[in-house]
């Protein structure tokens, strides 16, 4: 989900080693890295139950455990786009699939809930130095029209349709091995790439520039912060100490972010990229509908396990028609957008997404997956294959092209933040929604009866929230996106749109 501050170029003569005549296997590869990157955005869904169990999470702090993975990644994002510009892109393409893969083994080694996190913190880091290449490569390989789109279709796949692939995954593996292998099976994925990319995948030069470190430290911790302060008022309460400190610290990191962003030099986020209402409407936009998904995935998971008495493996199988529906309407949405405005589509996408959403808040413990899951996760499917390629679109269309690498990394910063803070707001729902439930038991019912009622009542509490965030998205898609939006002036067409029409067909 992640991409480069500057797009990539041509011209550039490839390193000793790689093989520019073979640009179709360079991009499998990267593709490859970025699935396993976004896959454990949710592979680790499923194993939740397991790794509280294990390593004694409560159920508000377990959200740590993706916060931990998206907050860094969100937040170093654009930061390793500029590495890569400066260093070369394949170094530190490299530099980042290493840490990850490292990461990765100490996470599935952990022994305690903060070696744990830790490992995750430093996945997200690998994950911001590795992902950023590929977006933008697209950007810089298509020109404006059905080609992009096709391009985006197959990149929107391996992005959405990966992290609910992910939820199938983990269930196979947390079943059949353990949830440290959700961790563990990164490792001989890593070392593959790691062997196989510098044959294949072509060095850029480096360039000249400055490192943002002030705005990617102020960003980052000022999101954790908010992020905690979310976290923590789940479990004491917007009035406790800690909860108002965490909220102070985050709004004067985040205002010195944008201060400082507007008298850098070379500013990891130029603020021009928000000067079109149509494309600053397109970031918050999928900001909001990533909180409610990513909220829908953590709680759902959980839902089918703890109330319905999922296996792990039946859970994770519980998300597969969800996860065809989405591949196979992602793939359809290149068609759809060349006969219909995006705008129109992402409407008739967010429609379903509601509805689905709004049918989940109506769970119970009497709830069934036949009768009260299925039909929400179809609708789900549908509704977000067909809406973040035209909402994609949307963001990237009318961008310079000395912004087009920045603009594709505004698109994934914004769905790792949205992701985090959508979660951390949903916990805060869940938290504030089962205390209440506890406190108002059911006359005569078991502990076993009760437990299930209390938590059913916090995720459905949750899902209506998530449903709010997607209607908020709605009104901002209705109000700030135009219904075909502008283009850019073309710039000369490099040699790697041959490469991604091969990859496309």
């Amino acid at each position: 989900m992640s991409t480069p501050s500057t797009p990539v170029t041509t011209g550039p003569r490839p390193a000793v080693g790689s093989r520019p005549g073979r640009p179709g296997i360079a991009l499998i590869i990267m593709l490859a890295a970025q699935l396993m990157v976004i896959l454990d955005l949710t592979v680790v869904n499923i194993a939740l139950p397991h790794i509280a169990t294990g390593l004694h999470f409560s159920t508000t702090s377990l959200s740590w455990v993706m916060n931990g993975y998206t907050l860094t990644f969100g937040g170093l994002l654009l930061l390793g786009g500029r590495a890569g510009d400066i260093l070369g892109r394949r170094r530190v393409f490299l530099a980042g699939i290493a840490l990850f893969t490292l990461a990765s083994l100490a996470g599935g080694l952990a022994a305690s809930a903060p070696w744990l996190l830790a490992a995750r913190a430093a996945q997200g880091v690998g994950g911001a130095l590795a992902s950023p290449a590929v977006l933008a490569l697209i950007v810089s390989g298509y020109p404006d029209g059905q080609a992009r789109t096709r391009a985006l279709a197959i990149y929107t796949a391996v992005v959405t349709g990966g992290g609910s692939l992910g939820l199938v995954l983990g269930g196979v593996i947390t079943e059949w091995l353990s949830w440290r292998w959700v961790l563990f099976i990164n490792v001989p994925i890593g070392l593959a790439v790691l062997l196989i990319a510098p044959r294949f995948v072509p060095e850029t030069p480096r360039q000249p520039g400055r490192f943002d470190l002030a705005g990617a430290i102020t960003s980052t911790i000022g999101m954790a912060s908010l992020v905690y302060a979310f976290i923590r008022a789940a479990s004491d309460g917007w009035a406790n100490r800690t909860t108002i400190a965490a909220v102070v610290t985050a709004v004067v990191l985040l205002g010195l972010f944008v201060l400082n962003e507007t008298r850098a030099q070379q500013p990891i986020t130029p603020l021009r990229l928000f000067a079109s209402a149509s494309r600053s409407g397109s970031f918050v936009a999928r900001l909001l509908l990533v909180a409610g998904m990513f909220g829908m995935f953590f709680f759902l998971t959980q839902f089918v396990q703890e109330v319905l008495g999922f296996s792990p493996l039946r859970a994770g199988l519980a998300f597969l028609p969800m996860t065809i529906t989405l591949f196979a309407v992602s793939r359809l949405a290149p068609r759809l957008m060349a006969r219909f405005p995006a705008k129109s589509l992402l409407v008739a996408g967010l429609l379903p997404v509601i509805a689905g959403m709004a049918w989940l808040s109506r769970v119970s413990p009497g709830t069934s997956y036949a009768g009260g899951v299925l039909g929400p996760m179809l609708l789900l499917g549908a509704g977000l294959g067909l809406a973040f390629v035209p909402l994609t679109s949307a963001s990237l269309a009318g961008v310079a092209p000395e912004d087009s690498g920045a603009a594709s990394s505004m698109v994934n910063v914004m769905q790792q933040i949205g992701g985090s803070l959508g979660l951390a707001a949903l916990v805060t729902v869940f938290g504030t929604a089962s205390r209440n439930a506890a406190a108002h038991p059911l006359p005569g019912a078991t502990r076993a009866v009760e437990l299930r009622h209390v938590l059913a009542h916090g995720m459905s509490a949750s899902f209506l929230v998530a449903a709010i965030f997607d209607v908020c998205a709605l009104v901002v898609i209705l109000l700030a996106i135009r219904g075909r939006p502008t283009r850019p002036a073309r710039a000369p067409a490099p040699r790697l749109v041959s490469v991604g029409r091969e990859a496309a067909d």
